[in-house]
């Protein structure tokens, strides 16, 4: 195999590096990606459902962690991998960031850390029917998204209408139908996994930690956008 000297997983230097980058492994496999990186490939994802988005951040260079920041921080780009069907559908919703639960007062949807998770996306479209080996999953062509005034608009009322709810000591009762285009699910690695919230009485309880996702139709416009 040619290693492409391109794929460094150091930091990029502008926007443009960034998307030199992206270009450089558009079209290689995962297992190729991984193999160039010493990376070794899961036999699916039961317990490691986030290692393709891990692998194309290392490739790219993404510096934030588990920092509730963007990926690409001095770039103010959040990368944002996407699972897509034989038909170029998403085949999942997207992960944004965890919801904040307790000390929400005076939050706002322009202070949120939702609107600047997404203020700019870098989407890295991926093969991700599930009979495809992981290791023979084709990285797509990357590409660069900031919301409309619409869109902007549409996420804010979902988000909106979330952490009211939330306020109000009602996270127990929020299901994954609320929202048009976001919505609130528990994200932790299991049950087990507790954190504080507001209770209905105003004090606190205990509860799994929730996050905000986009739903599919969302990601789907998109798309359409990139590609039309």
């Amino acid at each position: 195999m040619v290693i492409n000297q391109t794929i460094t997983g150091s930091v990029p230097a502008s926007e443009q590096d960034l998307m030199q980058k992206a270009a450089a492994i558009a079209g290689m496999t995962l297992g190729e990606l991984a193999s160039q990186l010493q990376v070794r490939v899961p036999e699916n994802f039961k317990r490691q459902k986030g290692w393709s988005g891990q692998l194309i951040e290392s490739a790219l260079g993404a510096s934030a962690g588990s920092k509730p920041i963007q990926d690409f921080p001095d770039l103010g780009i959040e990368l944002k991998t996407l699972p897509l069907s034989y038909t170029n559908a998403p085949l999942e919703t997207t992960y944004v960031c965890y919801a904040p639960l307790t000390n929400i007062a005076g939050t706002t949807w322009h202070t949120s850390n939702v609107r600047n998770k997404l203020q700019k996306v870098l989407w890295v479209p991926l093969a991700g029917e599930r009979e495809i080996p992981i290791s023979e999953r084709v990285i797509g062509h990357a590409f660069l998204w900031q919301p409309t005034h619409q869109q902007d608009a549409l996420l804010r009322q979902d988000w909106e209408e979330l952490m009211d709810l939330i306020a109000l000591g009602k996270v127990e009762s929020i299901t994954a139908r609320i929202g048009q285009y976001m919505q609130l699910r528990p994200k932790a690695a299991n049950g087990s996994v507790l954190t504080e919230a507001i209770g209905e009485d105003g004090g606190l309880i205990k509860t799994r930690p929730r996050g905000f996702y986009l739903r599919k139709e969302f990601t789907q416009g998109i798309l359409n956008e990139a590609f039309s």
